[in-house]
């Protein structure tokens, strides 16, 4: 791989196209392994400038415009709570305007390199309301006015909480620059929880899930030591949380695709490790589940109990140097979607919290006033149980569930080309579909392979292969049709992508289908569902851009985990709940998909 070149499969570029799907996907199954995605080195150089951008403007703006954080004193700046406060804000603006994560090649925005801010300042792009059905006034998913002008106060606000100076608060010392007016602090909390019930994308894109809990108590709460607390409990929840919705399969499967993708590793040897048997079985190995079980997810579960409970400062210490050993590890893999920002301000604030607030201090969990830690403790685990029991109902960000490899996805068939194109051509919004984003940069025949290798990407996980195995009975022929991952959908109509399926389910597609009017068959999409704790039974759904849902059913998360990703031995076995009355999938039928 050259520093401006992509590295690309071993195949004739004019006959890429007139291979058969499986063979495809198999080539570039086997080229992620070796070369991860093939970009360029010179990616990993624009997002190093970007962190350090990130990284040095926010230590200038919190102290060019707060009173009591002097440049001739930074050393001093350490334990001022209104620093913690204001990089915090800092990095939702980043989120929030599309600078942060899902920006630039490695979250599919190539040009331009950001959605965001691009889309929701613009009337009639698409949003996706929650619940249209049950909250008045938000049903539509064209953006209006009145979402433009919201997006724009919910700036604003964030901008004046960056320049506002601390207000003293009960248990602070004197000496302190104080804390954000908590005036000011709950006006974003109540305008990004608006904007929740008009767009999805928009709260989701701000990470209101990791910061408005521990903003709502900086703003309700009367004392310093509770707002601390509250702190703590929140960010522990946040690490453990995403531990405990890595105890399935498709964490190990994440692993590996990103230890692969990894610019710094090297070595051709140890990336063939991270599988069971290359080029034969593909599948992450004892070494992946090691590395991703031993140093991730007893990392997340136990050092934050560590860290919340800890009587000795020497065991927080040993803590907090593992949970940036984590965090450090995760920035240089440069994963997919890229939320760099986010790992560097858990960085800074573990070390902030803990180190500075040590529990045997006067700030342990014992000290904060009871009624508000049981608050604060229902409040910060509700959507974790609610998104491990029932997926269905939040979004895997909600759930906390980070890096999991087990989250809502989906896939989306189109029947030629020009059913792609109408995406261009009837949707408002600020970037072409990558394929014609991609293009003018490499050409159709490189452009095509690198979009393909987001479907092989998606394979490479359990889900993606069910999603290949329920569009092979709902699709004449996958070898003529257009596949494409539903993040470069969601990513091209509504400016972010997250990962999180629920972002581009029936509420968008019902969008997508009112503005460009398909009919059945021009665009299918096969979504999976989170894998529920304590169940292996996972929910599938097939959808028809022009029918709305057409099938439902399960399939065994084990069954998905154990096959390898370009489905030698056929689709995976499913069973089917549930089909559209005078509903019959046109495609042809295979062994293994009936009943269980």
């Amino acid at each position: 791989m050259g520093y401006r070149t992509a590295e690309l499969p071993p195949v004739d570029l004019d006959e890429f196209d007139s291979m058969p799907f499986f063979e495809r996907m198999k080539m570039l199954q086997l080229h992620w392994v070796e070369e991860g995605f093939g970009t360029p080195k010179q990616t990993g150089t624009f997002y190093a400038w970007k962190l350090l951008f990130y990284m040095l403007f926010g230590l200038i703006i919190a102290g060019a415009f707060t009173a009591g954080l002097e440049f001739n004193d930074i050393g001093g700046w350490w334990d001022e709570p209104i620093l913690y406060q204001k990089l915090m804000i800092w990095t939702i603006l980043l989120e929030i305007m599309g600078l942060a994560a899902t920006c630039g090649p490695l979250a599919f925005h190539f040009d331009p390199p950001i959605g965001g801010i691009l889309y929701w300042w613009q009337n009639d792009t698409m949003r996706v309301p929650p619940y249209p059905n049950h909250v008045p006034l938000t049903k539509g998913t064209r953006r209006t006015p009145w979402d433009t002008g919201l997006y724009k106060l919910i700036l604003a606000s964030l901008v004046l909480l960056l320049f506002l100076s601390g207000d003293p608060v009960d248990g602070l010392p004197d000496s302190s620059a104080g804390m954000l007016p908590q005036w000011a602090v709950l006006i974003y909390c109540g305008l990004i929880i608006l904007m929740s019930f008009r767009d999805k994308i928009v709260f989701l894109s701000s990470r209101a899930e990791q910061y408005v809990p521990t903003l709502i108590c900086f703003g309700l709460f009367t004392n310093f030591v509770d707002m601390v607390v509250a702190a703590k409990i929140f960010i522990v929840i946040v690490w453990m949380g995403a531990g405990f919705s890595k105890l399935q399969h498709g964490f190990s499967s994440t692993v590996a695709i990103m230890v692969q993708n990894t610019p710094w590793v090297t070595s051709d040897r140890f990336k063939k490790a991270t599988v069971k048997d290359y080029p034969n079985d593909i599948r992450p190995s004892r070494l992946t589940h090691l590395l991703g079980h031993i140093g991730g997810t007893t990392c997340e579960v136990v050092m934050p109990l560590a860290l919340l409970f800890s009587p000795w400062p020497w065991l927080t210490w040993i803590a907090i140097v593992s949970i940036w050993m984590l965090h450090t590890f995760i920035i240089s893999t440069f994963p997919i979607a890229v939320p760099l920002e986010w790992n560097v301000f858990f960085i800074f604030c573990v070390a902030f919290l803990f180190g500075n607030f040590h529990a045997g201090d006067g700030y342990g969990v014992g000290d904060m006033h009871p009624a508000l830690l049981g608050g604060v403790v229902v409040c910060a685990l509700f959507p974790i149980v609610l998104g491990a029991l029932m997926p269905q109902y939040v979004s895997f960000l909600v759930g906390m569930k980070q890096y999991a490899g087990n989250w809502a996805s989906a896939s989306f068939s189109f029947r030629d080309k020009s059913m792609e194109d109408r995406i261009n051509d009837k949707i408002v919004k600020s970037a072409d579909n990558q394929i014609d984003q991609l293009e003018p940069l490499f050409g159709s025949e490189i452009s095509e392979i690198f979009v393909h290798k987001a479907v092989a990407f998606r394979m490479m996980h359990p889900m993606g292969r069910m999603h290949i195995s329920a569009l092979m009975r709902h699709v004449d022929d996958l070898d003529t049709r257009v596949q494409r991952e539903g993040e470069f959908v969601s990513n091209v109509l509504t400016g972010w992508n997250f990962g999180d399926g629920h972002c581009l389910d029936e509420r968008l597609i019902a969008g997508m289908q009112e503005r460009c009017q398909y009919e059945p068959g021009d665009v299918v999409i096969a979504f999976t569902e989170s894998q529920p704790a304590f169940s292996k039974k996972v929910q599938y759904r097939v959808i028809d851009a022009a029918l709305g849902t057409v099938e439902k059913g399960w399939y065994h998360n084990d069954d998905a985990y154990n096959e390898q990703p370009w489905l030698p031995n056929g689709p995976i076995p499913h069973t089917v709940t549930w089909t559209k009355p005078g509903y019959e999938a046109p495609g042809v039928a295979h062994p293994g998909t009936g009943g269980r």
